[in-house]
């Protein structure tokens, strides 16, 4: 219940902003700020709970945009029918390609690279057809008023998209409280969750140092990874992934903790830590995302991944060996 009343409390503060200002700049950015929530909770359901990366959401955006246009220029439906419409063709289309995926076990990169193959294929298509207007597109008739959702000003689209961040969020904390949200964190949890009672319980923060050696099989699962097409070991392969990443983070995070709690205040040491892994996430995934765009191979990025790992564990593991 707690999660709900926040929402609330959420939807209450954001639709009021249009009350409180009329400041194109300001309406802009929550409008914009709104759009990134929609789409971060599309992102919390997918890797969050079910642990798995994607980059064809495009293909989902560009199934509800044209859905909408054209039930509304050719089969003259409202907007708001032509929406909930829109939603169930994304949805539908979504469960496609995840039924079609999964099917043949195509879990983590893989799965990752056929739904940038859908989304690519996608666009091939719309751009080729005729009733989605080919390479021209689809362009609405301008009729402002609330029953063609165009609204006069800014404020119809905040609260229409509020209502809109208000239902993701509700999925999603349903889905955290949930045995389905369970189930689903549990699939991806079992071998950090291993790893890091096993570290836990093995390793103190004046031998963390021992964690590294970690980092090294993590760095050779990675293209081992890759090249693997056997289901159970691909299961194997991943579940000693996370067991090796729980054991090198949890001991490197405590310690990182403790030496920044001397420097600073035990608080801002924790989100100074946090804003940093998080950044570096950030520019995995951007880098992965620009291989791809690039045309690499699975293998090769994952062995370019590999690569930093090695390189800043190897000489420590060295100095430990020594010493």
């Amino acid at each position: 219940m707690k999660d709900f009343r926040n929402i609330a409390l959420f939807v209450l503060l954001v639709g009021m902003v249009p009350f409180l200002t009329d400041s194109g700049v300001m309406l802009n950015f929550v409008m914009t700020a709104l759009y990134a929530c929609l789409l971060s909770q599309a992102w919390n359901v997918l890797g969050g709970f079910g642990g798995q990366f994607s980059f064809g959401h495009a293909l989902f955006f560009g199934t509800g945009a044209y859905v909408q246009a054209i039930a509304q220029m050719q089969w003259g439906l409202s907007p708001w029918v032509a929406l909930p419409l829109a939603m169930a063709f994304a949805a539908g289309v979504g469960a496609f390609v995840g039924a079609a995926s999964f099917r043949y076990g195509l879990k983590g990169s893989y799965f990752a690279l056929v739904t940038l193959a859908f989304a690519e294929v996608f666009r091939i298509v719309a751009t080729s057809v005729s009733f989605t207007g080919a390479g021209v597109g689809l362009m609405l008739p301008l009729q402002e008023s609330a029953a063609n959702m165009q609204f006069a000003n800014r404020a119809g689209f905040i609260w229409l998209m509020l209502g809109l961040v208000a239902l993701a969020l509700c999925i999603t904390a349903w889905l955290k409280n949930s045995r389905f949200g369970a189930y689903l964190q549990a699939v991806v949890a079992l071998g950090v969750m291993g790893g890091a009672a096993m570290a836990a319980s093995t390793c103190r923060i004046f031998n963390a140092r021992r964690a590294l050696p970690w980092g090294l099989v993590l760095a050779a699962l990675l293209p081992c990874m890759a090249i693997t097409k056997v289901l159970w070991l691909a299961v194997v392969m991943l579940l000693l992934a996370g067991w090796a990443g729980g054991m090198l983070l949890v001991p490197l995070n405590a310690l990182l903790a403790h030496r920044g709690a001397k420097i600073m205040k035990s608080g801002r040491s924790i989100a100074v830590q946090g804003f940093n892994e998080n950044l570096s996430v950030l520019i995995m995934l951007g880098l992965y995302s620009a291989l791809l765009a690039w045309e690499w191979t699975l293998l090769p990025i994952m062995l370019l991944f590999s690569l930093p790992l090695l390189v800043a564990i190897k000489p420590w593991q060295a100095r430990t060996w020594k010493t």
